[in-house]
C-alpha cells in the first residue's frame, strides 16, 4: 500500500496518458459470472475452465474472468506501459482508448480504432543477462549466428550455458501476463530444458482503485526474481496480481488460477508453487491461501498485512486524527508534541523528523483562519498513510493522472468499494457499500489511562474527531494544480472537509451487508493458514515506514485464535541493510519438501530476526512475544521496537478485523472498568452526551462477523 505521496509531480497533458485516455464508457453494460458464496469462499467450489488452453501464439487469451464477474469499466490501457505495443482495435464506437496507425515502428497520429479490453496476442521475447549484470532484450538474429558478446554464462545442469530467457506474453482476463524462465530463441516453445520444476508466483503491492490494466515490464520481473531463475525456476505473473491496480482479491486470484494454467498446459505440473510478493503481494498470499484458491503451496510473504479491508480501520483513521490536531483541536500547538500523538495513533511518531511538504499544515491553518504552527516532527500517519482517504475511500476523487475524459470522470465513483461493487453491493443512491465504521470507538482510550490525555482533552477529542460523511455528499480533494502540473499542495489537508461537524460531530456506520460479504468472500484474514508462510520484512518502523512491524503479529493473532496454534507461519525480520531472501528461499524448499511428505515443520526452522550482516540475533520460539499476546518481551521483539495502530490504542485487540464493535452505555463500561484506575464517573454525563450510542466493548468481537464464521469453523 502507499498513500498519494507515490503520485509526485508530473506534466498532465504528456503523451502518452492524454493521446491515449479512456473518452466514452461501452454503450451497453457487461455481464459476467460471480461466484454465489453461501458461508466462505474457501468452502466454495470454483468452476470448471473450460477455455481450451494453452493460449496459441499469435492468439488472444480470455477476456472475461471466470467467476470474478463482469469486467470493469472504464478500463484504461497500460500495454504501451509495459513495452508490449498498442493493443489491438475492438470496435470502431470510440470506446476505450485510441489505437493509433504505426509507421516503421512510430506511432502516429491516425486512429484506426479503439480499445475498451486492452487485449494483446500471445508472443515470445528473449531477453539476455549481460556480464555487466543488466537485463537487455535479445536482439533477433539469424538462426545459428552467435550470441552477443557480453553475453553471461552461468552454471546449467549440463554445463555451461547462455544466460537467456524466454518471455511469453500476453493478456488473461484483459491483464498482461508473463511466463519467464531460462531457454534460446532456437527451442520450441514447449521446451523447458533447464527448468528444475519450481514455479514462483511472483505477486506485487502498492494501493489501487481499478479501472486500469496496469504495468509491469519483462525486464523487471527478471532483475527482481533473477536469482532463482538462474537456478532453473520458472517465474509467473500478472498485472492483475499487483495491488496498485485492484485489491479485488477474486478477481486477482480467478486471473492467477488461469495464468498457472497456462503455465501447467505447456510444461506440466510443477514440484511445487511458490508465492513471493510484498505489501499487497504478501497479505494477497494470506488470503489465497485462506480462501483454498489451489494456487500455491507456500508463501513468502514480504512486508505483509493480514488484509487490506481491516487496515483500513485505523488507516482511515489517519487523516481524522490528524484533521483534528490542525483544525478542531482546542490549541493545535500542544499536538506538535509527537510523542503524545503516537499514544492515540499507537504509529510511530517521532519530534523533529521531516515531513516532505511540511508547509502543508500552517498554510491549511491560514485559509482556515487558525493560527499556523509549523510541524515539529512526523508520524507514520503522515509518511505512509497520508491521502489513504482520497485515494481508496472518496468516490469522487478520480484519477490524479488524466487517463479518462472529464466525460468519464464524473460518470464513475473512484473509490476501493466501488472497484469490488460486485462483492459490496450498491447502497440506494447508487454508491458502493463500504465497511468502515467507528461508531462508539473510543479515540486515545490508552493515552487517558496512562495519563498521556486528561479527562478533558480525551473528551473533546472524542467529541469533535467526527467521521466520513456518507459518500454522496463526499467532494474531491481541492489540489494546486498551476500550468498543466499538480503539486503536492493539496489545500484540502487530511480531506477535512469531508469529515463530519458538530457537537458531537457524527460517526460513520460501516454498512453489515458490505462487512459479511467482505467476510465471506474472503477479502478478510480470519486466521486460517493451511500452508507454508514466512512472514518476513525489513525493520523499517524507524522511518515511519508504513510497512510496520505489528502488522506481523497482527498476522499471526489471528492465527493463534483460528487455529490454537502457528505452526504454519514463520516471522523474520532484518534490519534494513540485509535482506535474508537466499535463506528464505533455501527454506521454504526444505519446509515444502517437508509437508508435501505430510511432515511437520523442520525444528531447524523457526522465528528469527536478523541483524545488519546477515547475523541471526535470535531465534526460537518466544521470540517475538511482547504486548501483543501478553507475554514479556522476547529476544527479538526488545531488538526490534513494535508499535500498535488507533484502534489497538482505543482499547482494541491486536488480531484486529473489528468492524462494528458492539456498544455498551457508558455507566456500564465505567462498572466493567473500561477506563483502568480513571474515574469517569463525575463525567459520566458529560461521556453520554459524546457517545449517546454507547461506547465499544471489545470483548464482545465483531457485531457485523457472520456468526458462523466462529474460530476454526473450517
Amino acid at each position: 500500500m502507499v498513500g498519494l505521496w507515490g503520485y509526485g509531480q508530473y506534466d498532465q497533458y504528456t503523451h502518452p496518458y492524454r493521446k491515449h485516455q479512456v473518452q466514452r464508457l461501452p454503450a451497453e453494460p457487461p455481464t459476467g459470472q460471480i461466484l454465489t458464496i453461501e458461508r466462505h469462499l474457501a468452502l466454495t467450489p470454483r468452476p470448471a475452465d473450460s477455455y481450451p488452453f494453452p493460449i496459441p501464439l499469435g492468439e488472444v487469451g480470455p477476456k472475461a474472468p471466470l467467476y470474478a464477474g463482469a469486467p470493469q469499466y472504464p478500463f484504461f490501457c497500460m500495454t504501451l506501459f509495459s513495452g508490449l505495443g498498442q493493443p489491438l482495435v475492438d470496435n470502431q464506437a470510440g470506446e476505450g482508448v485510441a489505437v493509433y496507425r504505426e509507421e516503421n515502428g512510430e506511432i502516429s497520429d491516425e486512429v484506426i480504432g479503439y480499445s475498451r479490453d486492452c487485449l494483446l496476442p500471445t508472443r515470445l521475447h528473449y531477453y539476455y543477462g549481460s556480464q555487466d549484470g543488466e537485463i537487455r532484450p535479445l536482439p533477433v538474429m539469424e538462426p545459428g549466428a552467435p550470441w552477443p558478446d557480453d553475453v553471461a554464462m552461468i552454471a546449467g545442469a549440463s554445463g555451461r550455458i547462455p544466460e537467456i530467457y524466454r518471455v511469453e506474453s500476453g493478456t488473461i482476463n484483459r491483464y498482461p501476463y508473463y511466463i519467464v524462465m531460462l531457454a534460446t530463441p532456437d527451442q520450441p516453445r514447449e521446451y523447458a530444458p533447464h527448468w528444475d520444476r519450481r514455479l514462483i508466483y511472483q505477486l506485487h503491492g502498492g494501493s489501487g482503485i481499478g479501472f486500469r490494466q496496469g504495468r509491469l515490464s519483462a525486464t523487471k520481473v527478471i532483475t527482481k526474481l533473477r536469482d532463482p531463475l538462474r537456478e532453473g525456476a520458472a517465474v509467473i505473473t500478472s498485472t492483475a496480481n499487483k495491488t496498485s491496480y485492484t485489491y479485488n482479491i477474486l478477481l486477482a486470484e480467478d486471473t492467477a488460477r488461469r495464468v498457472k494454467k497456462q503455465f501447467v498446459s505447456l510444461y506440466g505440473a510443477p514440484r511445487y508453487t511458490l508465492g513471493i510478493g510484498g505489501s499487497g503481494g504478501g497479505l494477497s498470499q494470506y488470503l489465497m491461501m485462506q480462501n483454498n484458491s489451489g494456487l500455491l503451496d507456500g508463501a513468502l510473504a514480504l512486508y505483509a498485512y493480514p488484509d487490506m479491508v481491516s487496515q483500513t480501520l485505523y488507516g482511515l483513521d489517519c487523516d481524522l486524527l490528524n484533521t483534528y490536531y490542525a483544525f478542531r483541536s482546542q490549541d493545535p500547538k500542544d499536538w506538535q508534541d509527537f510523542n503524545q500523538r503516537a499514544e492515540l495513533e499507537g504509529l510511530n511518531a517521532v519530534a523533529g523528523f521531516d515531513q516532505r511538504a511540511p508547509f502543508l499544515e500552517p498554510l491549511n491553518q491560514l485559509i482556515r483562519g487558525r493560527w499556523p504552527h509549523w510541524p515539529q516532527g512526523s508520524s507514520e500517519c503522515i509518511n505512509g498513510w497520508f491521502g489513504l482517504s482520497a485515494l481508496i475511500h472518496n468516490p469522487r476523487q478520480g484519477y490524479l493522472r488524466p487517463m479518462f475524459s472529464e466525460a468519464v470522470q464524473r460518470q464513475t465513483h473512484w473509490s476501493h468499494w466501488e472497484d469490488l461493487h460486485q462483492i459490496y453491493g450498491r447502497d440506494p443512491a447508487g454508491f458502493a457499500r463500504t465497511t468502515w465504521d467507528n461508531v462508539g470507538v473510543q479515540y486515545g482510550l490508552e493515552a487517558l489511562k496512562t495519563g498521556t490525555l486528561s479527562v478533558g482533552e480525551f473528551l473533546h477529542l472524542n467529541q469533535r474527531i467526527g467521521g466520513w460523511v456518507d459518500p454522496e455528499a463526499m467532494e474531491a480533494e481541492r489540489i494546486w494544480a498551476p500550468l498543466g502540473k499538480i503539486l503536492p499542495l493539496w489545500l484540502t489537508l487530511w480531506g477535512n472537509h469531508n469529515v463530519s461537524d458538530g457537537w458531537p460531530a457524527a460517526r460513520t456506520q460501516g454498512d453489515p451487508q458490505a462487512i459479511e460479504r467482505a467476510y465471506r468472500s474472503g477479502l478478510v484474514f480470519l486466521g486460517r493458514n493451511p500452508l507454508p508462510v514466512i512472514d518476513l520484512r525489513h525493520y523499517l518502523d524507524e522511518q515511519l515506514d508504513m510497512h510496520h512491524l505489528s502488522a506481523s503479529f497482527e498476522a499471526r493473532a489471528r492465527i493463534d485464535q483460528w487455529q490454537g496454534h502457528h505452526d504454519n507461519q514463520l516471522i523474520w525480520v532484518s534490519d534494513h541493510r540485509y535482506t535474508p531472501l537466499d535463506e528464505a528461499f533455501e527454506a521454504m524448499d526444505i519446509w515444502l519438501a517437508a509437508h508435501q511428505r505430510g511432515e511437520e515443520r523442520p525444528r531447524t526452522l523457526d522465528d528469527r530476526c536478523f541483524g545488519e550482516d546477515g547475523q541471526i540475533l535470535a531465534q526460537g520460539e518466544g521470540v517475538w512475544d511482547g504486548s501483543w499476546n501478553g507475554r514479556e518481551e522476547g529476544a527479538c521483539t526488545r531488538r526490534f521496537t513494535s508499535y500498535s495502530n488507533a484502534r489497538i490504542q482505543s482499547g482494541g485487540p491486536w488480531a484486529g478485523s473489528i468492524f462494528r464493535c458492539r456498544r455498551i452505555p457508558v455507566d456500564e463500561a465505567i462498572a466493567a472498568g473500561i477506563y483502568g484506575d480513571i474515574d469517569m464517573k463525575p463525567r459520566q454525563a458529560a461521556l453520554a452526551s459524546v457517545f449517546p450510542d454507547g461506547v465499544c466493548d471489545y470483548r464482545q468481537g465483531d457485531e457485523a462477523r457472520p456468526a458462523d464464521l466462529t474460530l476454526g469453523a473450517f
